[in-house]
């Protein structure tokens, strides 16, 4: 047996240490990523919740909330969350390391950070293979927490089974939401910090926007919750309106909002592949090389990249 093959085999019995190695072969790449994803089958997944919203919304503290309140309803949790990149390492802050300190010792949690490494969407490019994995090791529910990056969050729809949005009061994000297209994404929406005074007239302005950008042929009406994560209102409420989303998928599978999503995940994964594959080639150590002289043309350089990676006609295992 293959040492990738020994690697899924532990995960798929639910090995935490085979998980943690695999994070981190899908954060590195590289060719036993794709043995990886072949050895592995593909009839176990997590339902996966993508928690979003502009930073200081509270979702880190949300998420601390929603996964004891998971456990509480006896189901495991795998988080994911993307930490915006050091600058200098491109390594993950760790933040959600000292929000979930709680979350220790808990054998039904799984917790772990990754950097975005500057991706547009608050997502980090191994994100999808990530939650994967972690529905592949047993885990029930894979609460993705992105970066919160504002309006380039919406990229959560491609990964998620349930979009989360999360908006505070008197942020005044509920526009800039519909611009973004972030609301149009949500599955579920809720205010947190619902305890605050201006929280209600937050609540009643998204509701009325979520009624207004209803689509007809969208037959699941999205719900606007008020919640607290620190003051622990409402998070049972909220638990049980993503646990119907789950239920209700699996009788709607197939809708327009569904189709679209995995459209756009399909181009997505072609996208990281392509990516992948042209980062293998030589060209691509020579194409950074030259990035560091101030005169570089990138268009040029791009251009040849692909030109390289069209005549190499790669198999994609």
């Amino acid at each position: 047996m293959t040492s990738t093959a020994a690697l899924a085999s532990a995960l798929v019995a639910g090995d935490r240490r085979a998980l943690a190695r695999a994070l981190t072969l899908v954060e590195r790449g590289g060719p036993d990523v794709h043995s990886l994803r072949h050895a592995l089958p593909h009839t176990h997944s997590g339902h996966v919740v993508g928690i979003t919203g502009a930073p200081g919304a509270g979702k880190s503290t949300l998420t601390t909330a929603l996964a004891h309140a998971l456990r509480a309803a006896h189901l495991t949790v795998g988080i994911i969350a993307i930490d915006p990149s050091s600058p200098l390492s491109g390594g993950s802050l760790l933040g959600d390391r000292i929000r979930m300190y709680d979350l220790a010792g808990d054998h039904g949690v799984f917790i772990r950070s990754m950097a975005n490494r500057g991706r547009l969407g608050g997502l980090a490019a191994a994100t999808t293979d990530a939650s994967f994995l972690m529905g592949v090791a047993g885990f029930d529910v894979v609460l993705l927490e992105t970066v919160g990056a504002g309006q380039s969050d919406v990229a959560v729809a491609d990964v998620a089974d349930t979009v989360l949005l999360v908006e505070a009061p008197g942020m005044g994000d509920e526009v800039q939401s519909i611009k973004a297209g972030i609301l149009e994404v949500a599955d579920v929406i809720v205010v947190n910090k619902s305890d605050r005074p201006d929280a209600q007239a937050t609540l009643h302005q998204l509701q009325v926007l979520v009624r207004m950008n209803h689509a007809a042929d969208d037959v699941w009406h999205v719900p606007v919750l008020g919640v607290s994560a620190l003051a622990q209102l409402g998070i049972t409420e909220l638990r049980d309106a993503l646990l119907r989303h789950r239920e209700w998928l699996g009788v709607h599978p197939n809708t327009p909002r569904q189709y679209l999503r995995r459209r756009n995940a399909l181009q997505r994964t072609i996208e990281i592949r392509v990516m992948e594959s042209i980062q293998r080639n030589v060209a691509w150590d020579d194409a950074i090389n030259q990035l560091g002289h101030s005169s570089v043309n990138i268009d040029m350089l791009a251009t040849n990249l692909l030109t390289t990676w069209q005549k190499s006609h790669p198999t994609f295992e």
